[in-house]
């Protein structure tokens, strides 16, 4: 486990959030930012920022200023881009950026913010330096709230890995998404210089001690009423996590911008299969399903025959 000598959270995530990202997921950014209105900041995520390829779906967030719109947030949306030839394809979902800063603190029932911000995130797009400082002081917040439940959920004494293990198991087990065995060690292999002295940094931010042994380890000097306190709230949270993520994939079924074009490019990637799309399918894409699937199966009935 490395630390810079007098590095803090803050600078940590600063410098975290100002890594490199290509120019083709900066020049996407910056076309959504500018096509909606009121767009504080744009911020990459993914295996896409860790890889550098556009290949795939990029995942963007875009953060907006003023009150959360919808109730049940964020709005998502698809889109596609032919810029020089290439062609991008992005996820992107749609939030009020102080809606963000208070889910990354845990101020809200949700659990997807914090627990997907402690991972690594690019600030693709910034309106200004005033709109950088709040995202980073957000990504911070989400930071200290998945290290504190880090410490109550893992052992008295452990390793870092051992506390976001205990993390990420909890938080996956809590969301409705199905999720590998051993998901949580193949964040932390893929991230590991992300990671790596990320959970005293954090600790320390949010006013937790902890000894530092010999071997590498820690022991949180966490007093059991907050250790309590802590899992208490958790456990409201983990009740909520399943219905609240059917909430969302409900709203998104019917209100998931692009979702059409999004399914089709999906079907074709995964079956070789091209889906033709038309105006009431694009208008209709919940309802035109079960319609597309059955022209896929005898497509790829069609294509085994003649195999």
């Amino acid at each position: 486990m490395t630390e810079l000598s007098g590095e803090t959270l803050e600078t940590r995530v600063r410098k975290a959030l100002d890594r490199p990202v290509v120019v083709e997921v900066r020049a996407f950014a910056e076309r959504l930012a500018h096509a909606t209105p009121g767009t504080a900041a744009v911020l990459f995520y993914g295996s896409n920022l860790r890889t550098g390829s556009l290949d795939g779906v990029l995942d963007f967030y875009v953060l907006t200023d003023g009150p959360q719109v919808e109730k049940i947030w964020p709005r998502v949306s698809y889109h596609e881009w032919e810029r020089e030839g290439v062609t991008l394809r992005a996820k992107v979902a749609t939030m009020a950026l102080e809606t963000f800063r208070a889910a990354a603190a845990g101020e809200l029932v949700d659990t997807t913010i914090w627990a997907r911000f402690v991972q690594p995130s690019g600030l693709a797009w910034q309106r200004n330096a005033a709109a950088a400082d709040r995202v980073a002081q957000a990504v911070s917040g989400a930071a200290r709230t998945a290290s504190r439940l880090a410490v109550a959920l893992g052992p008295e004494r452990g390793t870092p890995e051992d506390y976001w293990r205990a993390l990420f198991r909890a938080t996956y087990a809590a969301e409705f998404r199905v999720e590998k065995a051993g998901r949580e060690d193949s964040i932390l292999s893929v991230n590991r210089e992300h990671f790596d002295g990320l959970l005293p940094l954090a600790l320390t931010a949010d006013g937790i001690t902890f000894i530092r042994e010999a071997d590498g380890t820690i022991r949180p000097q966490v007093p059991s009423a907050a250790r309590q306190k802590t899992l208490g709230w958790w456990a409201h949270r983990r009740r909520l996590g399943k219905p609240y993520n059917v909430l969302r994939l409900l709203k998104a079924s019917t209100t998931f911008e692009g979702a059409a074009r999004y399914a089709a490019w999906k079907i074709e990637r995964h079956t070789g299969i091209p889906v033709r799309l038309t105006p009431w399918r694009e208008r209709h894409p919940v309802l035109a399903a079960p319609g597309v699937l059955w022209q896929v199966w005898r497509a790829k009935k069609a294509r085994e025959r003649l195999a």
